[in-house]
C-alpha cells in the first residue's frame, strides 16, 4: 500500500529542510538530530511512577535504568520488561526515549525498566551489550526488588535497541539462566552484514538511511570487527533455539523490514512461539514519532495487547 498520509506528509518536510548525508556528520550531530526528532513523541502515557535507579554495571560504575510503574498497578508484583532504546548504539539514552518507555508500560501493563546504556564511539562494541547482560540478569535475580514477577520478564528493543535485545536474549538461551518468558522486537536492526532487498529499495528517503547505518556502524564496530558476528548482527547466529515466545513488528518502508521478516522465519523454523507484523504505511520510528504520526498510538494499542496476553 502507499506511505500512510500523515508519514508522506512528515517525510516531505524532512526533504524540504535538504537534511544531510548522516556520514558527513559528526556522532554530536547525530546524537542531538535524534534527541531533536524524539520531541515528535507526542502526548506521553500516563503512568503511575517513574523511578531513577544505579545497578551494579559490567565495568566497576553504576548502570543507569529508568522504572515505570503502570497505572492501576494493584499486584505487589507484575509483569516486566526490560527496555533497551533505539538510536544505533551511538545516540539515545532513557531520556529520549521516556515517551517509548511510557508506552510500553501503560499500554503493556507492565513495569518496564529502561537502560541507560553505555554508547560508542567512547564505548565501543560489545560494551553496550555488556551493559544489557548485566541488566537483565541483575534485574531477574533481584526481581521482587523491582517489583517484577521473575516469571514474568520480558526483554525488549527498538531498533539497534532490539539488536541489544535479540543478542541478549541469544546469550541467556545459550547459557541456560535467566529465564526470559518474552521478547519484543520492533523495527530491529538484525544483521549489519548484508543487503536485504529493502535496505535497497528503501536505502534514502525514509528517515533512516543506508548513511545513518553506515555511520553508525562506523563508530560502535572497533576496526577489524567482523558485521556478521552474531553478537553484532543476532540474525546471523547458528542456533536461534530455545528464545522466548517472541513478537517482532517491522514497518512497511523500513529499510530494515526484511531482516526483522527473516528472523520471524529463522525462529518459526527452530519452532520457536513466534508472531510478526508488518505495519503498513509506516516508516521505522514511526511508533516513536505519535506527534505527526497518529498511527503510533494503534501500533501500541497492538503491541500492549500482545505484551499483555503473553505475560498474563
Amino acid at each position: 500500500m502507499p506511505l500512510d498520509p500523515p508519514v508522506k506528509r512528515f517525510l516531505d518536510v524532512l526533504a524540504a529542510g535538504k537534511p544531510p548525508n548522516t556520514l558527513d556528520t559528526t556522532v554530536a550531530e547525530r546524537r542531538l538530530g535524534l534527541a531533536e526528532l524524539m520531541k515528535l513523541a507526542g502526548p506521553a502515557a500516563a503512568v503511575a511512577g517513574v523511578e531513577d535507579r544505579l545497578l551494579p554495571g559490567p565495568a566497576g560504575s553504576p548502570l543507569g535504568v529508568r522504572m515505570y510503574t503502570p497505572l492501576d498497578a494493584a499486584a505487589a508484583l507484575l509483569p516486566g520488561l526490560v527496555y533497551f532504546h533505539g538510536g544505533g548504539l551511538v545516540a539515545g539514552s532513557v531520556e529520549t526515549h521516556d515517551g517509548i518507555a511510557r508506552a510500553l508500560a501503560g499500554f503493556g501493563a507492565c513495569r518496564v525498566v529502561s537502560v541507560d546504556y553505555r554508547l560508542a564511539p567512547e564505548h565501543r562494541f560489545p560494551a553496550a551489550l555488556d551493559d544489557a547482560w548485566a541488566a537483565v540478569t541483575h534485574i531477574a535475580a533481584h526481581a521482587a526488588e523491582f517489583g517484577i514477577d521473575a516469571s514474568r520478564l520480558g526483554i525488549c528493543g527498538d531498533s539497534a535497541g532490539g539488536t541489544l535485545a535479540a543478542a541478549t536474549a541469544q546469550a541467556i538461551a545459550k547459557a541456560g539462566s535467566p529465564r526470559l518468558a518474552l521478547q519484543v522486537l520492533i523495527c530491529p536492526i538484525l544483521d549489519y552484514s548484508r543487503s536485504t532487498a529493502s535496505r535497497r529499495e528503501l536505502k534514502s528517503g525514509y528517515l533512516v538511511d543506508q548513511s545513518t547505518l553506515d555511520h553508525d556502524l562506523l563508530h560502535y564496530a572497533p576496526p577489524g570487527a567482523d558485521p556478521a558476528n552474531p553478537r553484532i548482527s543476532p540474525l546471523r547466529a547458528a542456533d536461534v533455539a530455545g528464545l522466548p515466545r517472541t513478537l517482532i513488528h517491522t514497518a512497511e518502508f523500513d529499510p530494515l523490514r526484511d531482516e526483522g521478516f527473516d528472523y520471524f522465519e529463522r525462529l518459526t523454523r527452530a519452532h520457536s512461539v513466534v508472531s510478526y507484523t508488518c505495519h503498513p504505511g509506516m516508516i521505522h520510528l514511526f511508533y516513536g514519532l505519535g506527534a505527526v504520526i497518529p498511527y503510533a498510538r494503534t501500533a501500541f494499542e497492538q503491541i500492549g495487547g500482545e505484551i499483555r496476553a503473553a505475560l498474563a
